[in-house]
């Protein structure tokens, strides 16, 4: 090993122990029980790889209120998703009624723009124990909060987090994994520990990609729409640059093999984990005018409280062309709003029975009708902005 070698080693060595360590102040848990991975997808194709392995084929319970992205690493790891019907009140999967398949291996709690619904949580926790299947946590919209029992205690047996693009974070890169301790020395857990121990550093090139993803973005943004998609698609070709989702990940596979995050990456996120305070600050301030203006108005999930620190403020039009019409209006007004999860499997699979999903097939009619209605608002603005965009829904929708 060259010294130039040796002191990447040791650098990345260190910030990895940092920002374990402030994952698990920050969380209450122990700093050897978090894994650093280069995409919170690959955490999660290590994750349901291994339980392949150590139990065989079967299902995992998920939602098709969410990103593509979360479905791949089911589908590379060879197990195949079930799709159960989301709550409105949480946007996550609504445990009343759930019976998973005889051979579920896992059951997913998505923590939807970052709602953490605790008591829909405990219920679902309650119906993976019952079919032996574990609860594995998706809070890539919430880093570093889990859901708890009611005594305190992480209610999920993996927990998945996302320093990623379009997350709480700023670092656009970067992911982690907690495995909670309670599993024991059960062969899933060793074979998950092992597995995601073993992960090597990610390779040169999208190392060098993430050091100059922000000033590639900022350039594109400069274009006009139709040249930015050009070009944007022209430097993905020939792998100058790293989208947020790849073509191959709407088709059901990924782009990559799992990998830790670069030294350089994990220094973005060591530095900005000690602000995710103050972070989540903000964004509660904004949900909490967002609430004051458009509770009782529009139709909003009954899990958002005024202190919650959404990564984005989802809300429900009345019909999908009220949705149009609000997408136009606050697009005119620059208030960025989202079409998170518009279509199903966000951005939409090329091919819908890749996935196992049938749309319009009547299994799935009110986590569909959310589908067509739904709007989020950044919650990375002022109060002042925040109500100001809400009025302006309220205008569109008349």
């Amino acid at each position: 090993m060259t010294s130039s070698t040796s002191s990447t080693s040791s650098t990345s060595s260190t910030a990895e122990e940092q920002v374990t360590r402030l994952l698990a102040d920050r969380t209450g848990t122990a700093p050897q029980d978090w894994f650093l991975v280069v995409k919170a997808r690959y955490g999660l194709q290590v994750v349901f790889s291994a339980l392949g392995a150590v139990r065989g084929p079967g299902e995992v319970v998920t939602q098709v209120f969410t990103c593509a992205t979360a479905v791949d690493p089911v589908l590379v790891s060879g197990l195949r998703p079930v799709y159960a019907e989301v709550s409105p009140e949480s946007v996550a999967i609504d445990p009343e009624g759930l019976q998973p398949p005889p051979s579920a291996h896992a059951v997913m709690l998505q923590h939807t723009f970052g709602i953490v619904d605790e008591p829909r949580a405990r219920r679902l926790r309650a119906v993976a124990d019952a079919a032996g299947a574990l609860l594995i946590e998706d809070a890539a919209h919430c880093a570093a909060r889990l859901a708890r029992s009611a005594d305190g205690a992480p209610l999920a047996d993996v927990s998945v987090h996302s320093f990623g693009v379009e997350k709480v974070l700023p670092t656009r890169f970067g992911g982690a994994v907690w495995v909670n301790p309670a599993l024991g020395a059960s062969a899933v857990r060793e074979r998950i520990v092992s597995e995601l121990g073993a992960l090597p550093v990610v390779g040169g090139r999208l190392a060098a990609l993430a050091r100059v993803n922000r000033t590639t973005v900022r350039a594109l943004n400069r274009l006009p729409a139709g040249a930015a998609s050009r070009v944007r698609s022209a430097l993905t070709r020939v792998g100058a640059f790293e989208p947020p989702i790849a073509e191959v990940e709407r088709r059901g596979g990924l782009a990559a093999a799992p990998s830790r995050p670069s030294a350089w990456m994990t220094t973005q996120v060591a530095a900005a984990l000690p602000a995710l305070g103050a972070n989540e600050a903000r964004r509660s301030a904004a949900v909490g005018a967002y609430l004051a203006t458009l509770a009782g108005r529009v139709q909003v999930p009954a899990a958002i409280g005024p202190d919650s620190p959404l990564l984005r403020f989802p809300f429900f039009a009345p019909d999908a062309d009220a949705a149009e019409r609000v997408f136009a209006a606050l697009a005119a007004s620059g208030a960025r709003p989202g079409r998170w999860y518009r279509p199903a499997l966000f951005p939409g699979p090329v091919d819908p029975r890749v996935y196992g999903y049938r749309p319009g097939d009547g299994s799935l009619r009110v986590t569909e009708d959310l589908v067509a209605r739904v709007v989020n608002l950044p919650t990375d603005v002022t109060p002042e902005r925040a109500r100001a965009t809400a009025a302006d829904v309220l205008s569109a929708l008349g």
